[in-house]
């Protein structure tokens, strides 16, 4: 369509017989703009482009759109088994395309006008609100399959829904186990035998397309290089786990199981398609941008694309889809937010979990993939932590968390010939984590229904230091140089605040209100300016917040989130992007050129960093993904040591030290998990 049609040439035809966009050309047909875009494209409608070819640049003549309009309402009349022209081939015609008559429909038009809006508001709006969607569990049958006190973070029910494996540590270390559906009999498949095994970020639980196989994501314990991340699998009914597909973190049959589409853990996730035979020799179909991810490959049901959640851990994600034969990604949803987990009920039919921007749930999302509008599905759970089908959409299997955080102190250096025993902080108040130490207080956030609070505990005394309604503090607060005053940053309403308040909770205000905020922020130790990264194009980058008012400065301009500044002021070391299951620690100097630093490679699960007062020394979290131990590395000389020997279900989150090197204060996590099967009617 973008030749203009034979007839009266451009330089002869009159201005004013120009319509200049699809807005003028729609008023002018007395269509909306979709209507009419359709028209050009299915029925040949005469539209024009400007040589630029953009979808916005068009144009059309009256003159043509009247004899097109005529001449639809001829073949209209040939379709319905009429060989004469109808009697008044006018009458689909804008007024402005005919000649006009004064008093023709005087009193008429203005009620078919009224009408008219009022059936587009109508029609409008049942397509943005789906008034006619119905909820796709509505009336499912629920049932425990199992319940436990420990972790229990994913779960997979088998292709023909008889078969449900989880993991679960109710032996001590974190085991794949099995179950039949209806036998109340619970199997551990694996005794120990495969050491590292939890990745939130990822589906680490499947089945092979028969079902006969139980495919687990694992990672070689110790190991911080991608290479040594695979999917392995063991019999359904028992036996010796082995290698399944090597150098793979995760996958998907396509439904009639003659293709498998998996990605790597390399950067980017790369996405591949094979024959299902073995691993494909050609290119990727889709690598997500530097510092990005794409994770959670599902195959349509009828194989025409790949659905995957991709982009910036942990919480500014969203689902997309790419054909098989690769191409452009679809984007399909808009959340912008911690987006996991989907599955297909029917060939429209999506379900997926989120975690809104103000930290609720994960909660369980449906959508119908042709109109796209996002329901939240109700099911009278709190927060979901893994979502599985089976290949008919007749079963939907979760698993449900109840979190528990506390705080607990140890003396350090704790002496390594045993398992440490920290001791646990008494709090005030219900729940506390993202603990900070600052002169004879500790400073920890705590929730209460949808808000969360800062609180101060000094000398037994809990003191709450500011809340706001529906405010999540995210990171962790900042104390600071000087203890006289606490940073912290907030997510109310659909936007990030950097607050500043005196220590004892006085003189709250809003530092900064400009930037989308990620991670937890860090004071200079001039105590003049807050560090901290906010998202640029969907790529945190470290910005300087002064104090005073004045506008942010960008600080880092490659990927860089959670900083801390060294003692003495000279350099400050951050956490880089996630390549598979890890990040880096990079440093810079107070004009933001590199510094140097031994090499750091430290796995997902908590970032924070922490120096050693007076010392050239880092204090980080070191270990698997659900369990690490603070390490002390020195950076001048490069050398590491272990400060703590936690237990095992010692799940730590977050931790600080205190101003004299003597002691830190650690956020724990315990889990009260659920696996809970629904089956779902037929509609």
């Amino acid at each position: 369509m973008g030749e203009p049609n034979p007839g009266t040439p451009r330089s002869e035809r009159p201005l004013d017989d120009r319509l200049n966009s699809w807005k003028e050309i729609a008023a002018f047909l007395k269509r909306d703009v979709t209507t009419v875009q359709r028209w050009e494209k299915r029925e040949g409608m005469p539209v024009h482009r400007h040589l630029h070819d953009r979808m916005g640049s068009v144009y059309a003549f009256r003159e043509e759109l009247g004899d097109w309009a005529r001449g639809r309402n001829l073949r209209a009349a040939q379709d319905n088994g009429n060989d004469t022209t109808s009697p008044n081939p006018d009458a689909a015609l804008p007024r402005s395309a005919i000649a006009p008559s004064p008093n023709r429909f005087k009193f008429v038009l203005p009620l078919v006008a009224v009408g008219a809006a009022l059936a587009i508001g109508a029609s409008l709006w049942l397509q943005k609100t789906e008034y006619f969607w119905k909820n796709p569990i509505a009336g499912a049958q629920f049932q425990t399959v199992i319940e436990f006190e420990g972790e229990g973070l994913s779960a997979a029910v088998s292709h023909d829904g008889h078969f449900v494996s989880f993991l679960s540590d109710r032996d001590g270390q974190t085991d794949v186990w099995v179950t039949q559906v209806g036998s109340g009999e619970f199997h551990n498949l694996t005794r120990g035998g495969v050491p590292e095994l939890v990745n939130p970020s990822i589906r680490t639980l499947g089945f092979s397309h028969d079902d006969s196989l139980v495919t687990f994501w694992v990672r070689k314990q110790g190991s911080s290089s991608s290479s040594d991340i695979n999917i392995w699998a063991v019999p359904t009914l028992g036996g010796q786990p082995k290698p399944y597909l090597e150098g793979v973190a995760e996958f998907d049959w396509s439904h009639d199981g003659s293709r498998l589409a998996y990605h790597t853990p390399g950067p980017g996730d790369p996405m591949f398609v094979s024959d299902g035979s073995r691993r494909s020799e050609g290119p990727p179909i889709f690598t997500a941008p530097a510092g990005l991810h794409s994770h959670f490959p599902l195959w349509a049901p009828d194989s025409a694309f790949i659905y995957f959640v991709e982009g910036a851990l942990p919480d500014k994600l969203d689902i997309w889809r790419i054909k098989p034969i690769g191409g452009s990604a679809e984007r399909v949803t808009s959340h912008h937010a911690q987006v996991s987990y989907p599955v297909f009920l029917d060939r429209r039919t999506l379900l997926y979990l989120v975690r809104d921007s103000d930290s609720g749930g994960p909660w369980l999302y449906g959508m119908d993939v042709e109109r796209r509008v996002p329901h939240r599905l109700g099911s009278g759970f709190d927060r979901y932590t893994s979502l599985s089908a089976s290949a008919e959409g007749r079963r939907l299997l979760f698993t449900i968390a109840s979190p528990k955080r506390s705080l607990w102190r140890l003396p350090i250096p704790a002496p390594l010939t045993a398992v440490s025993v920290p001791v646990r902080v008494s709090l005030t108040t219900n729940t506390g984590f993202s603990p900070r130490l600052g002169p004879d207080y500790v400073l920890y956030v705590s929730a209460s229904g949808a808000s969360e609070s800062i609180w101060k505990l000094a000398k037994g005394t809990g003191t709450e230091l500011w809340s706001g309604q529906g405010a999540r503090v995210f990171g962790a607060p900042a104390i600071s140089p000087d203890g006289r005053y606490i940073a912290f940053s907030v997510r109310q309403h659909a936007q990030t605040l950097l607050y500043v308040m005196r220590a004892d909770g006085t003189n709250a205000r809003i530092v900064t209100d400009s930037l989308n905020l990620q991670g937890a922020p860090a004071w200079e130790p001039d105590g003049q300016s807050i560090t901290s990264a906010a998202d640029v194009q969907g790529v945190p980058h470290l910005f300087r917040v002064p104090v005073d008012g004045r506008p942010p400065v960008l600080f880092v301009r490659e990927y860089s989130v959670d900083p801390a500044w060294s003692p003495d002021g000279q350099f400050m070391v951050y956490s880089g992007p996630d390549i598979g299951t890890t990040f880096s620690v990079q440093a810079v100097t107070t004009v933001a050129t590199a510094h140097p630093l031994p090499v750091l490679t430290l796995t997902r699960g908590a970032r924070h960093l922490a120096f050693l007062p007076k010392e050239p020394a880092l204090l980080l979290l070191r270990g698997e993904m659900e369990h690490k131990n603070l390490w002390l590395i020195n950076l001048k000389t490069g050398a590491e040591k272990q400060l703590t020997n936690l237990p095992a279900d010692f799940d730590v989150r977050d931790f600080d030290v205190s101003s004299d090197g003597g002691e830190v204060v650690f956020e724990r996590v315990q889990e009260r998990s659920d696996v809970v099967l629904m089956d779902i009617p037929r509609q």
